[in-house]
């Protein structure tokens, strides 16, 4: 009766590693991971297994959990291109409309809620051109790139009408499961959404 504690601590390594299984969460996972490797620790060091406990402590443990985090940090990121002068906040153009620089802080707004859903952080890549830009994309240093569009870029019609007037942004995206979340949950009408790989799937097709 006195060990029973053991058999305790022992039951909770199968729910830990259910409950791992099962999270949707990346962070909560890691989390979770540094349970379970604790518990294997103490489970060993009561049966007498230090050298085991010392492993599963130092490698299974600590080490795991550390390249988990930078795993997760470095992938679990969405880079969107921008125009240095064009579309972030402050430059000249958004200064001549201040409606438009609520529209693209409304908009990235918008980015990065939809994108915390899936766990996603937003960081903006500004660029100088955009030929730097497209090349960014095409490259795949980037996942997206964020425009003015390009009637709302012309000198002699700083106030477009119609349909262009309510989306003043274009957004390519060169990922497609990206482009799905965008097409599917973005709630903010302000911006074109283009997938850049259809052209290059079609060709492949043919």
């Amino acid at each position: 009766m006195t060990d029973s504690y053991i058999y305790v601590i022992t039951a909770l390594l199968p729910l830990t590693a259910c409950m791992l299984v099962c999270q949707v969460n990346p962070y909560h996972a890691l989390v979770i991971r540094g349970i379970l490797g604790a518990l294997a620790t103490l489970v060993y060091a009561v049966l007498g297994a230090a050298d085991v406990a010392l492993t599963e402590a130092l490698v299974g443990t600590m080490l795991a959990i550390t390249l988990y985090v930078v795993a997760v940090r470095s992938s679990l990121v969405m880079r969107i291109g921008i125009l240095k002068d064009g579309t972030s906040k402050g430059s000249e153009s958004l200064q001549d409309d201040g409606k438009a620089g609520c529209d693209f802080e409304e908009l990235i707004d918008n980015l990065r809620t939809t994108m915390s859903k899936y766990h996603l952080r937003l960081e903006l890549v500004t660029y100088p051109d955009r030929q730097a830009l497209n090349q960014g994309l095409i490259e795949k240093k980037i996942h997206a790139t964020l425009t003015k569009s390009e009637i709302w870029e012309r000198d002699d019609q700083k106030h477009p009408v119609g349909e262009d007037e309510q989306q003043p942004y274009q957004t390519a995206i060169g990922v497609r499961r990206l482009y799905e979340i965008m097409q599917s949950e973005l709630s903010s009408s302000r911006t074109i959404l283009t997938y850049i790989g259809a052209t290059k799937e079609a060709q492949e097709k043919h």
